[in-house]
């Protein structure tokens, strides 16, 4: 990994469902997005990441992938997606797509084969395993583990043909691949290749971190109340990870000419480990997704929500800053499909949206590491005003809802209010182009509803207002490719107690910026640990007008935030 001109890269995700729909059936499609290049490219990005449009059943969405090598006709075509390589190219823009390799969906012809018979060839291309001694099959407690699905349940479905159970971490449509097999490993690197060698520009990999799992597959302390429990620890970063990817980089991405983007999704990932997986000495990905501060506001689980101290998110980010500096890369996102929106989760959705929406902006692009914008959040869209559990979506969200109400262990009601604010449907609204009917998503009936405030929150009213969230995104993206002390300078947390304000300096032997913010509604003063040289400093971008910081003191109007430079 030589060239080092990605570290100035910003990526935008697309959640193809919900971009943009140009056949008006209600679902966004590749032609849609074909249709908003422009609007990508007035926005700065560098790289756009596509959820997946493989063929899949669409049991979650698409990360149930029946065949890596079409797109699903819901998104269009094989010939669309080569265009829109060559149309973002021509643009110097990148593509990347995901990678969902831990497990496929149980269409898959590779699964199909699978479970024909004991004795076929790719039998061992996923995990089948016997019923608990002294159980039978099918039958509740004969699962091989009492392992807990992400998507509840147990992680085991009985399979009466053959008389065996088969793992699957997330849905019981998703059949999680063995990575012991030399056979999966190669058709995965196959399929890789295929499509770096079509033109795409790298992977973000989705849950990469459980391809290895620890083969006794024991049993874990189950949660109150239920037989099964979370087994993580016997599949997050198991004892193959590091060795599989390392493969991975040598089949795959060593000797191409180009710099192939590569981030790995890996849910509970220690410091430790995401500097071993980052060391561009050891190769094997540029950088991980990790969820400790997005788990800060979670209980026991998604829908147990508890309050989130900033202080406690300023910690959780500035250990990543730390811990990978000098070493690793860290990958920086407020939101993506699976968490609900920024501004309503970590800002304030009400009277100051604009103000917070540009300030967690500001906050997140000035650390250290690849910032990625989750469609929409360049607009400061908002969570939904969902109700009743008919207009979720989300499979997670109907499962959980389904076995509360079936186990009559939880309180609907409070589980409907948690859900209104946590569920990741919240990501997956039509993104909102202009006040019209369906926010100019689709002629047709979205296939999920669009948020009723896209009559105020829209691109069209954004894109050429230059007091915009979008402007203000603008501004962030030409800073980071500009300023080398945003992509290069070391992280210094200032007052990481405080409760309100958020503030750091990057630095360089040259330069240095410090940017200072207000996480509340009210005003505040306060003097920062700072020298009386930073009184000099000037005022590179700011989100609201007449900003005019003095240091050390300094007074910041609600949700204010400044970012100053001096020379060092």
């Amino acid at each position: 990994m030589v060239d080092q001109d990605w570290r100035r890269w910003v990526v935008y995700q697309v959640y193809p469902r919900s971009f943009a729909d140009a056949n008006g059936d209600g679902v966004g499609d590749l032609r849609g997005i074909l249709s908003k290049v422009d609007y990508l490219s007035k926005l700065g990005v560098d790289v756009v990441w596509l959820s997946p449009v493989y063929r899949s059943p669409m049991d979650d969405n698409g990360y149930d992938i029946s065949d890596y090598r079409d797109v699903d006709p819901l998104f269009g075509t094989l010939a669309d997606l080569d265009e829109l390589i060559a149309v973002l190219h021509a643009r110097d823009m990148k593509l990347v797509m995901d990678l969902v390799v831990n497990h496929t969906s149980d269409e898959h012809p590779w699964f199909q084969a699978s479970k024909s018979g004991k004795d076929d060839p790719k039998r061992d291309w996923y995990w089948w395993r016997d019923p608990r001694p002294g159980h039978v099959g099918g039958a509740p407690g004969a699962e091989p583990t009492n392992w807990e699905s992400y998507f509840s349940g147990p992680t085991w479905e009985w399979d009466e043909a053959t008389g065996q159970y088969y793992l699957h971490l997330f849905s019981r449509k998703q059949p999680d691949l063995n990575w012991e097999n030399r056979q999966v490993r190669a058709a995965v690197y196959e399929m890789m290749n295929w499509w770096l060698d079509r033109g795409v520009d790298g992977f973000r990999m989705d849950v990469i971190n459980m391809i290895s799992k620890n083969l006794a597959l024991p049993d874990v302390p189950p949660r109150p109340g239920s037989p099964y429990g979370p087994g993580n620890r016997h599949f997050i970063c198991g004892p193959r990870n590091h060795e599989f990817l390392a493969e991975m980089h040598r089949e795959v991405f060593a000797g191409r000419e180009r710099h192939i983007l590569t981030v790995g999704e890996m849910p509970d990932v220690t410091v430790e480990d995401a500097r071993l997986f980052t060391d561009p000495e050891r190769r094997e990905v540029d950088m991980v997704f990790q969820f400790g501060h997005v788990s800060l506001d979670h209980g026991a689980h998604r829908f147990d929500p508890k309050p989130l101290k900033l202080s406690a998110l300023k910690a959780s980010l500035a250990d990543w800053q730390t811990g990978l500096a000098g070493t690793g890369w860290n990958s920086l996102y407020w939101g993506n499909h699976d968490q609900p929106r920024a501004v309503s989760r970590f800002g304030d959705d009400g009277a100051h949206r604009v103000a917070a929406a540009k300030t967690l902006a500001t906050v997140l692009h000035l650390h250290r590491g690849t910032p990625y914008i989750y469609q929409g959040d360049e607009l400061g869209m908002t969570n939904s005003p969902f109700a009743a559990i008919e207009d979720y979506r989300d499979i997670e969200t109907l499962n959980f809802h389904a076995a509360a109400v079936a186990g009559g262990t939880v309180d609907v009601p409070e589980l409907l209010q948690a859900m209104a604010r946590t569920s990741r449907d919240h990501a997956r609204t039509p993104m909102q182009w202009d006040a019209s009917d369906q926010a100019g998503f689709t002629t047709g009936k979205p296939w999920i509803a669009v948020n009723p405030n896209h009559v105020e929150i829209n691109a069209a009213a954004q894109v050429d207002d230059p007091d915009s969230v979008f402007a203000h995104h603008r501004r962030l993206i030409d800073l980071r490719h500009t300023d080398p002390v945003v992509t290069d300078g070391s992280f210094e947390p200032l007052v990481p107690e405080h409760e309100q304000v958020w503030a750091f300096v990057r630095r360089t032997p040259d330069a240095e910026l410090l940017v200072a913010a207000n996480f509340g509604a009210d005003p505040i003063e306060i003097t920062l640990p700072v020298d009386e040289g930073w009184c000099r400093a000037e005022v590179v971008l700011a989100n609201l007008p007449d900003a005019d910081p003095v240091l050390p003191t300094i007074t910041l109007r609600p949700w204010e935030s400044v970012v100053l430079r001096r020379r060092g």
